[in-house]
């Protein structure tokens, strides 16, 4: 059966000496796909078969087995991510840690808010703030969003005084005990791009100790919650 199917390369793989298998995510989940002599640099799959290509692929598929590439049109190469080693390793996580999101729950939605970081990673916004935007808003569909509009101890809405990870959201004046105090822009910023609108966003001005204590919080609250072993975050935490 002949189909088309726009997503983009997350996963590629040697097959025999000059063809490759590549798995790309769409809206309807992942498909795998061979395509034939794509490791040869004058065939016509070499660069849209090739990681973080976003495009549309015309396949003879096939159900639980692999489907096989016939032609191929690249929507984006993302050529500004592929020659940043940073970007590079920022997008390995996200794509990562979104897969395995996509796992817990097959949403339509988690293809889009990966493929808008994507794109606004692509056009130069820093990645790292680009990730924990993505990260508060996964949590979502893993069932473990910290509570962000009330102390998470007596549900008071006023004097937050932080947001602790081993609490599981904003704990106020009243409630502080030993919890680590953080600035109250990065309490109030968490919030904000926990709803914010990735596809909107034309500015980022957010200071380097305000990023440091987001993504300081979503690290910890991964590692406490999600249960989600990242192999690239090693390397993102070298970089970083």
């Amino acid at each position: 059966m002949y189909k088309k199917i726009e997503g983009i390369v997350v996963n590629e793989y040697t097959y025999e000496e000059s063809s490759k298998i590549i798995k790309v995510f769409t809206k309807e989940g992942i498909v795998s796909i061979i395509a034939k002599g794509a490791k040869k640099t004058k065939s016509p799959f070499f660069a849209v078969t090739s990681r973080f290509s976003y495009g549309v692929f015309n396949i003879i598929y096939k159900e639980n087995t692999l489907s096989r590439l016939t032609d191929a049109d690249i929507l984006n190469d993302y050529r500004n991510i592929k020659k940043d080693i940073t970007k590079i390793s920022y997008v390995t996580y996200i794509t990562e840690l979104t897969l395995q999101v996509y796992k817990h729950e097959e949403n339509k939605n988690i293809y889009d808010l990966y493929l808008v970081s994507l794109n606004k990673i692509n056009e130069g916004y820093d990645p790292l703030v680009i990730t924990n935007i993505l990260k508060l808003k996964l949590l979502d569909y893993l069932g473990i969003k910290p509570i962000i509009d009330r102390c998470v101890e007596c549900g008071n809405t006023t004097d937050i005084a932080t947001i602790s990870s081993y609490l599981g959201g904003y704990v106020c004046k009243n409630c502080l005990k030993d919890e680590k105090r953080i600035s109250t822009k990065t309490i109030s910023l968490i919030r904000m791009l926990y709803y914010v609108d990735i596809s909107k966003i034309t500015k980022l001005d957010i200071s380097d100790t305000v990023k440091r204590e987001i993504d300081e919080f979503t690290n910890d609250y991964y590692d406490r919650y999600s249960g989600i072993y990242l192999k690239s975050k090693i390397l993102l935490d070298s970089i970083k």
